[in-house]
């Protein structure tokens, strides 16, 4: 008896492995469950946040600021209206003007997109050189991690700030896409060790070993295991990284290490305000804290946003904001109410 049970367990067993789906997803479908997973659902955990909302709407100003406020406001010039006139006087003006009479609003407009460019720029190269080295030595490990963690020991001993200044001294860049490069020089080796050390514990973990025992590939095992663990960590200091540029260009800009041929800089706009007597005469205080407030809401916006999408990244989350192949929401309970 016991065993003509066995044999009837066997059996159900072995239907329910040669048991197929009811349904075959067609090309459209697997294309509408692509977009889904991959845009909408980590689009709904973003917009769920306020503080993604607040960096979002932050950076989104400050991008179009980019590409239509600069041609909507025209380029400032010396002596287009009074000299040192008060910011919140006239619509002409609203932030008033500098020593020479060139509007401060239009020098903070067109000096967006050079800046822009340079904290994207910056940002990226940080990122991806940390995320690409650090990935690879903490899962290769053995003689390629020592060979390429001591290149990185080698780079974090550079005192970065010197490098920058030779390098800019040398190369005059005008750029602002070399310039964030140039910044962010050897900014990439203190966090291709941390990453690699984060990868070093989540390449021992079970569904790991797993991908390997089933033959899957070391890019799509790095690709669907390694990285969707480390990309809050990676998008926080890409964030970091866009900050740094940001000041460090406005500090190099105020002291003269950078070359620039034209006042609409945010950093020169400082080092000219405080020429002209801002800390000292009430007068032209505007002309100093417009740059100084401009570079604190565009670093406030970057936390913000940095801060509000850490979850996307997180599959569990991402499989509550999705919704399935049927039009039905996955985030809702039996009953319809929201979870």
């Amino acid at each position: 008896m016991s065993s003509r049970t066995e044999s009837v367990d066997v059996l159900e067993s072995d239907k329910a492995l040669e048991t197929v789906a009811d349904e075959t997803l067609t090309r459209r479908d697997r294309w509408e469950l692509a977009i889904e997973r991959s845009v909408l659902a980590p689009a709904r955990i973003v917009w769920s946040d306020l503080r993604a909302r607040v960096g979002i709407a932050i950076l989104s100003g400050f991008v179009a600021m980019a590409i239509v406020g600069t041609r909507v406001i025209d380029e400032p010039r010396t002596g287009e209206g009074d000299r040192l006139e008060p910011a919140f006087q006239s619509l002409a003006h609203p932030l008033g003007t500098d020593s020479v009479g060139r509007d401060v609003l239009g020098q903070i407009v067109h000096a967006t997109p050079n800046m822009l460019l340079m904290i994207l720029a910056g940002g990226v190269f940080t990122t991806v050189m940390a995320t690409t080295v650090g990935t690879t030595s903490g899962y290769l490990g053995g003689r390629a991690d020592r060979l390429i963690m001591s290149v990185t020991d080698i780079v974090m001993t550079i005192p970065g700030l010197p490098l920058v200044v030779i390098l800019a001294a040398a190369l005059s860049p005008q750029n602002p896409l070399v310039i964030g490069v140039i910044l962010t020089i050897n900014a990439w080796a203190g966090l291709a060790r941390a990453i690699r050390s984060q990868v070093l514990t989540i390449r021992k973990n079970a569904y790991v070993e797993a991908s390997k025992a089933m033959g899957i590939s070391t890019p799509s095992v790095v690709r669907r295991d390694i990285l969707p663990n480390i990309m809050p960590y990676v998008l926080i200091n890409f964030v970091e990284a866009a900050r740094n540029v940001i000041f460090a260009s406005v500090g190099l800009y105020f002291i003269g290490v950078l070359p620039y041929d034209s006042v609409v800089n945010w950093g020169v706009m400082i080092d000219l305000a405080y020429q002209g007597g801002a800390l000292q005469s009430m007068a032209a205080t505007h002309w100093l804290l417009a740059p100084l407030l401009t570079i604190t809401l565009l670093s406030f916006g970057l936390i913000m946003f940095a801060q509000g999408t850490d979850r996307m990244f997180n599959p569990r989350v991402r499989a509550r904001h999705t919704t399935s192949n049927d039009g039905t929401d996955s985030t809702a309970s039996p009953t319809g109410d929201r979870r």
